[in-house]
């Protein structure tokens, strides 16, 4: 059994430890907003946080989130009022909007470390892939939220 609390709630999970972290969140607890891209790490689709830093979630095994925080796009905000998913509804930001959960979760982690990044901050650390190539308004709403959150 390993337990880790996720999105404000413990959870106990009888799961193989090396399952990938993703599947046990879809799967086990019915957490779908994390989605699967890739596979390999490459397009942080499934981002989520662990203790507040973003990782990608198809990459960390659930024996290696034992103990710890994971919070999902689910456990942001209740009502969509977290400065980042705020600026993206402002900005429209998002097309097909599969890669917006992993995305989102990727720049509140930024924002945490970086409360006012720098485009060359934003380059570094956001490295998801957007099929639809909304970059741009990306970008906007990250300025946006950093702005908002520091207000």
């Amino acid at each position: 059994m390993t337990r880790l609390l996720v999105n404000g709630r413990p959870a106990e999970i009888d799961a193989d430890p090396d399952t990938p972290l993703l599947w046990v969140l879809r799967d086990d607890l019915g957490l779908t907003g994390t989605k699967y891209g890739c596979g390999v790490g490459l397009c942080g689709a499934c981002t989520v946080h662990l203790d507040g830093e973003a990782v990608k979630s198809c990459l960390l095994a659930l024996g290696e989130a034992a103990g710890k925080v994971v919070t999902t796009i689910e456990g942001l905000s209740a009502d969509l009022s977290h400065p980042v998913q705020a600026a993206w509804i402002d900005l429209q930001v998002p097309q097909c909007g599969y890669c917006q959960p992993g995305m989102i979760m990727a720049v509140a982690a930024l924002l945490n470390k970086t409360p006012r990044p720098t485009d060359t901050d934003i380059d570094a650390a956001i490295t998801n892939l957007c099929r639809c190539g909304t970059y741009l308004r990306v970008r906007r709403a990250i300025h946006k939220a950093a702005q908002k959150s520091a207000s």
